[in-house]
């Protein structure tokens, strides 16, 4: 039986432990880390699993260590867990944002198997969509473990260069947040034409999951499905015209460049010693 610990109670560890135990994992094969009373108290309710304040105590007998804090507090964490990584040597899994590998390396020993994972919120419901980069010492095994875990919680997609990780945030991390503005904007025109604003939230909201899901389970280009839609002098090609004329492909290429860079940025700021 494969343990799995947590570093960190928070709601991305709380959607990957619930996915797992739908899964069949054993909650006695979860424990998590969590500085928070409260939050402890209530992971052990909900879960049944065991909950530690402290670190070492939590990641003691891991064969999987989840690392779910924020990137800022990942260098601090360390000193903590070095001895008890040492002697288990499990497998890290990082889910903070602009992490590199080669940081966890330096920070928590160059001979660990390490997974870095770009997860999204929409794992909170089960409709995640993760990205995935693998160290040298991540054996074939270990691989299939890390996706197992984050399949859980959606799909994954394995890359084979880190820096595309940036750009899965970019696409697929920071991307849940692009839609919610997208539902912002279109409930905002429809209510300034008079429609109300729960009306036109149901129908933005159906209208981008129903687009998702045609996307998802057909398989189809997304070119083909907008073409369907699109009928010549129609309603949708005027639409999309004006898309056009205010350059909505160089609009999304330049803030998915945005938020690749950024990540980027966040990663250099934790090499920096000051």
């Amino acid at each position: 039986m494969t343990r799995i610990a947590f570093i960190g109670g928070g709601n991305m560890a709380r959607s990957l432990i619930g996915g797992l135990l739908k899964t069949g994992v054993a909650a006695s094969s979860i424990t998590v880390a969590e500085p928070r009373a409260d939050a402890r108290q209530e992971l052990g309710r909900e879960y049944g699993i065991a909950c530690y304040a402290e670190n070492r105590l939590a990641a003691a007998e891991a064969d999987v260590l989840v690392l779910a804090v924020k990137p800022q507090i990942m260098p601090a964490i360390h000193a903590e867990l070095r001895d008890t990584l040492a002697r288990q040597r499990p497998m890290l899994i990082s889910i903070a944002a602009g992490v590199r590998i080669d940081q966890l390396e330096r920070w928590f020993g160059h001979a660990l198997a390490i997974v870095r994972c770009m997860p999204t919120t929409p794992a909170l419901i089960g409709a995640g969509a993760t990205g995935l980069f693998a160290n040298r010492r991540v054996s074939p095994e270990q691989r299939a473990q890390a996706q197992h875990i984050m399949d859980a919680v959606g799909i994954t997609r394995w890359v084979d260069d880190e820096a595309l990780i940036d750009t899965v945030t970019g696409i697929s991390g920071s991307g849940p947040a692009y839609f919610f503005a997208m539902v912002e904007a279109l409930e905002d025109a429809a209510f300034a034409q008079g429609m109300s604003r729960e009306t036109a939230r149901a129908l933005a909201a159906q209208t981008c999951l129903g687009a998702g899901r045609m996307l998802a389970e057909t398989g189809e280009d997304p070119g083909v499905l907008r073409q369907r839609v699109t009928s010549p002098n129609g309603t949708t090609q005027a639409a999309l015209e004006s898309f056009a004329a205010d350059h909505f492909h160089q609009i999304i290429a330049r803030a998915v460049a945005a938020a690749t860079h950024r990540g980027a940025q966040l990663a250099a700021a934790l090499d920096d010693p000051s």
